[in-house]
């Protein structure tokens, strides 16, 4: 003992620091579903906690737990739980305290325990006999409730937290406010129905330049209270939270969770504080006694920890010290809380090794009860297969196949699992520790399945532009000199030889009828001309003509006919389809809607008879959506998609007999990731057609001006485009 007095003023003259503060840290919070729709709460925390201070209100109805001098090292700010009363848990830590609330989707009872170093919290399903009231909250303080009241808002702040959060602070003037928070899309609202607002409150905060996801905030008032519209950016996480005559809301950036995970080959990292050894054989007992003096924590040492050990550790922090004085004497420890037992790595593993064969051995003799659990999304018989593989069938009074002692899954060795179809409900025999294992699997696994809304919209555009030019054009005359000589022209051989035989019967019967007028030997009785379609020498007319325009010209001894004709067309049309669906996750839909196209054909009978047996057929002509749509896990959507839209174009005549229908076919087979309530456009088609054609008389048409007259000029574009766009909704599963 004066060796160790000795080393310990020693240790105390070269300026070791020591750090004798400690606080309580909250590890981890979980919750377990218990029949009757309970919950039971679990904060799990490295020592035993004080008492807390617990309190509830009724609007919003909530349940608070602070904890002081407690550090917050759970990573989930918001733990959703919808199971009974108890719609989800935050965790939130400020002021050098933790506190853990708990929303509810109505009032109901509670009660919490300790258990060793774990705090309890009991949740009921509602108030039933036992409500929380005012009578209540003045003998138990634990359950204070925020009664309604009309306190003003006498105060409204912002700043910025620590990590870069940004908080908004509302201040009452007195309790009983009750505020409710709810979020629609980029902007967070929060009503306050029974608190006053100041008219100077009422105004426009931009808190851009405080490097926080919140851009602005809009405080107005609002049906007798007030009204806080949050503007941030996505991606963002809030928790609100209230104390005393303050309402506190927090919107931070999401949490990376992948920083938290450690490497299992990752080095250990060391936060004690910084002390210097220098020792030459010293037992390793005082060690130990030393570095327990330091960290202020309770180190027991097994008796079979004996020999010396040299060190020098100059300015290292006490845990890593501890770690290295273990690895050298091949020792280990195993904490505890505050309390921290060093003993020979081999006496340490003996003895977990035996206490897990008695746990074996205990849950071997233990009392198998049996547990009915009622499943409400999914299929008993496909649980009952994740609890075990040989849990398959069912028998008919509800009744399946037990396990067989291999392969238990989540199960003991003796446990059993059966299921019943016709009430969906799973049977369960086995220990009751791992009856409540099953349960919380059970509450992991059977959650109702998200939808998604589909919406596709398939869109044909066509525009039609055609212009056709034509003309007709002819001379017809007749000539006869003095010699007796008819020369005669016409558009065909058979108008010049009418005219012609017309000159020739004159000039027998002197009549000169049949001569224009002015002609040698004419009587002045008319004139005889061939029909039209001998009179013309260019016939090219428009094929559908719009309008004409038509000219004639008599002379002394000719006659010249002209029609001009001209045609343009435009047409435009647009053809919009929107099929929409609604589907689950990871399930296949398909919508369809058309007509069934009947047709004729004609085949040989088969009896071998020369006869032929008509024979009516079907198509189909339709507009089909067929998607499987997939959530990622960043509220995303995976489609995979086929959609496809059918038109009846025209029917064509078969040889023999019978007509068979020519269908349009337009169709897009395809997979594509889109955000939330995101429009794609998954593909298109365009197509563009231009014709130009010219009928002419040769030479006379290529003519400048005069050439229009000889040639027939048409022009036609048609464009056609074809776009499917897609917009995935993912349906909201909770009430906001």
């Amino acid at each position: 003992m004066p060796r160790l007095g000795v080393l310990l003023a020693l240790l105390l003259g070269i300026g070791v620091s020591v750090s004798a503060y400690a606080e309580n840290v909250l590890q981890d919070v979980s919750y377990v579903a218990l029949p009757g729709g309970k919950v039971e709460i679990t904060l799990k925390l490295a020592t035993p906690p004080p008492p807390p201070q617990v309190f509830a209100t009724e609007a919003p109805p909530r349940i608070a737990l602070d904890l002081a001098a407690t550090h917050n090292a759970v990573t989930q700010r918001h733990i959703d739980i919808g199971t009974g009363a108890t719609s989800g848990i935050s965790i939130v830590e400020a002021g050098g305290r933790t506190r853990v609330v708990v929303d509810l989707f109505h009032p109901s009872t509670y009660e919490t325990r300790v258990e060793g170093s774990n705090l309890v919290l009991a949740v009921g399903t509602s108030g039933g006999n036992t409500p929380v009231t005012a009578a209540m909250a003045s003998t138990d303080p634990t359950k204070s409730v925020a009664l309604a009241g009309s306190p003003d808002i006498s105060n409204i702040d912002f700043r910025r937290g620590k990590a870069g959060e940004g908080r908004i602070i509302v201040d009452f003037s007195a309790a009983g406010a009750a505020a409710d928070l709810r979020r629609e899309g980029d902007k967070i609202v929060i009503d306050v129905r029974n608190a006053h607002l100041p008219a100077k409150l009422a105004q426009h905060l931009d808190v851009m330049d405080f490097a926080t996801p919140v851009h602005a905030l809009d405080i107005k008032p609002n049906a007798g209270g007030a009204r806080i519209e949050i503007s941030a950016a996505s991606p963002f996480e809030q928790l609100a939270y209230q104390t005393g005559n303050q309402y506190i809301v927090e919107i931070a950036l999401p949490r990376d969770k992948s920083k938290d995970k450690k490497d299992k080959n990752q080095e250990p990292e060391y936060n004690g504080s910084r002390v210097t050894f220098n020792f030459q054989d010293i037992p390793t007992r005082s060690v130990l006694q030393l570095i327990a003096d330091v960290s202020d924590l309770n180190i027991v040492v097994s008796d079979t920890v004996q020999g010396n050990v040299t060190l020098r550790l100059i300015n290292v922090p006490w845990d890593q010290a501890l770690d290295l004085v273990l690895q050298a004497k091949d020792l280990d420890k195993r904490r505890k809380g505050n309390v921290i037992w060093v003993a020979p790595q081999k006496q340490i593993a003996d003895r977990e090794q035996s206490i897990a064969a008695a746990r074996q051995k205990l849950e071997q003799q233990a009392e198998l009860i049996s547990d009915y659990i009622p499943i409400s999304y999914g299929h008993a018989k496909d649980i009952a297969g994740l609890l075990t593989d040989q849990s398959k069938t069912a028998t008919a009074g509800g009744a399946g196949g037990s396990a067989a002692p291999s392969a238990r899954g989540f199960l003991s060795e003796r446990g059993t699992v059966s299921f019943d179809e016709r009430t969906n409900t799973l049977l369960v025999n086995d220990t009751p520790d791992r009856i409540r294992d099953v349960r919380e699997l059970i509450a992991l696994l059977d959650r109702p399945v998200r939808q998604v809304l589909i919406e596709s919209r398939i869109v044909i555009a066509s525009d039609n532009f055609s212009r056709e030019l034509g003309a007709k054009f002819g001379i017809s005359g007749a000539h006869q000199d003095g010699n007796g000589n008819v020369i005669s022209t016409s558009g065909t051989l058979s108008g010049a030889d009418q005219m012609t035989n017309a000159a020739l019967v004159s000039r027998s019967t002197g009549t000169g009828r049949s001569l224009p007028v002015g002609a040698a030997g004419a009587i002045g009785g008319g004139v005889l001309v061939p029909s039209l379609a001998n009179a013309l020498n260019v016939n090219l007319p428009a094929s559908t003509p719009s309008g004409s325009f038509g000219l004639a010209i008599l002379g002394a001894d000719y006659l010249l006919d002209l029609e001009l004709s001209a045609s343009q067309k435009e047409g435009r049309s647009e053809v919009i389809s929107s099929p929409r669906v609604i589907t689950a996750n990871n399930q296949e839909a398909i919508i369809k809607q058309g007509t069934e196209i009947g047709y004729l054909t004609i085949q040989a009978a088969s009896t071998g008879s020369s006869s032929a047996l008509p024979t009516v057929a079907f198509k189909d002509a339709v507009l089909e959506l067929r998607v499987t749509p997939t959530i990622t896990a960043d509220n995303r959507v995976y489609l995979a998609m086929h959609v496809k839209k059918d038109s009846l174009n025209s029917f064509i005549s078969i040889p023999g007999g019978g007509v068979v229908p020519q269908i349009d076919t337009r169709e897009i087979n395809t997979s594509v990731l889109v955000d939330n309530a995101q429009t794609v456009v998954l593909g298109g088609v365009y197509e563009a057609t231009k014709i130009e054609n010219v009928n002419k008389v040769p030479f006379l048409g290529d003519l400048p001006a005069v050439g229009l007259l000889f040639r027939d000029k048409s022009n036609s574009n048609n464009k056609a485009e074809l776009l499917i766009f897609v917009t995935p909704r993912i349906l909201s599963d909770t009430l906001k």
